[in-house]
């Protein structure tokens, strides 16, 4: 993936689309990052303005043009083209062939299998276009279901990092789970190429 690639990489998988995200969803960001129980366990402070989700979407698409870049997808379901929420591949090491994995969902869409299908598709899109050998998640250890979505798709729990995040004005500790690239093609198949 190039830093300054000019296509927005789409995807699609059965129910949903992966796109970009554009000034048109920021009320529907400012309604899920806003949300202070959709946010308990995200890593952030809800947000408290319209202006702070149109920042939101600028930082977004910020992370395709910097040295270590990274994506960001908006969530949209086919069905009615509502935008469901976001996840995105960020933090990437080249050289070292990983980065980490990010995704939240609007809280009346949880419990449908939404986040796994969007993961997916962004995980196979990471390991073919990024060359990933890793990815990488910090998960909150009360989210439950966040730790279900990523065991479910092969990554597996290396640790805890004591105090690692702090939002809410507190420090939280974060569990670190994994994906390999070997993992991913196991699960998969084989539909990706080791060595690519």
């Amino acid at each position: 993936m190039a830093a300054t690639e000019a296509v927005f990489p789409q995807i699609e998988t059965a129910r949903l689309r992966l796109r970009e995200l554009v000034a048109d969803d920021v009320d529907t960001l400012f309604a899920i990052h806003g949300d202070a129980e959709t946010m308990r366990w995200f890593g952030a402070d809800p947000l408290r303005s319209r202006a702070q989700a149109a920042q939101l979407v600028e930082l977004f698409a910020s992370w395709r043009t910097q040295t270590n870049p990274g994506v960001r997808w908006g969530i949209e379901r086919k069905a009615d083209g509502a935008l469901i929420g976001t996840c995105g591949l960020f933090k990437w090491n080249a050289a070292w062939r990983s980065c980490s994995l990010g995704y939240e969902l609007a809280r009346d869409m949880h419990g449908a299998g939404y986040m796994a299908e969007a993961l997916r598709g962004a995980l196979d899109w990471g390991f073919e276009h990024m060359a990933l050998n890793r990815v990488e998640a910090m998960i909150h250890p009360n989210n439950a279901a966040s730790a279900r979505v990523v065991t479910k798709l092969g990554f597996l729990q290396e640790g805890r990092l004591r105090e690692a995040g702090f939002w809410n004005g507190r420090h939280h500790d974060l569990d670190f789970f994994a994906l390999l690239r070997s993992d991913w093609v196991a699960r998969s198949g084989g539909a990706l190429e080791q060595g690519s």
